[in-house]
């Protein structure tokens, strides 16, 4: 079992770690809502997914639903039962130890922002660099 958690700690969840998939997307749709260039999904079965506290929920869709910390604002789950029945994704960047699961592929890489086919040769730092 894998566990996480979203920022403040308000809601807290354990899933299976034998996912459907584990994905990077990168639609517009998730950038959005995650601030982010990209984000994390690992699918699941929802039976294998307990959550303790109470996400909120927004109809970012028609059937999709996407489930966050009301009290921090981190996005956790989504679930789209009309594409989807019964399956829920988890966004990895929560887990507690996002490092064991490795995403297996890039998704929507259609809408992907065009720089980030290169952000990989970016110069990195292990902290904040010096000025």
């Amino acid at each position: 079992m894998l566990t996480g958690r979203c920022h403040c700690g308000a809601i807290t969840y354990e899933m299976s770690a034998e996912v459907v998939h584990n994905v990077l997307c990168h639609c517009a749709d998730c950038r959005r809502h995650a601030g982010a260039p990209m984000v994390g999904w690992a699918m699941v079965p929802a039976e294998r997914v307990t959550i303790s506290g109470e996400p909120s929920v927004y109809a970012s869709s028609e059937h999709g639903r996407r489930h966050f910390c009301g009290r921090c604002g981190t996005g956790l789950f989504y679930v789209n039962e009309q594409t989807l029945p019964s399956m829920i994704d988890v966004q990895t960047g929560t887990l507690d130890t996002p490092e064991a699961l490795p995403p297996q592929a890039h998704i929507q890489t259609a809408e992907r922002i065009a720089w980030m086919d290169e952000a990989h040769r970016l110069p990195s730092f292990e902290r904040y660099p010096s000025a």
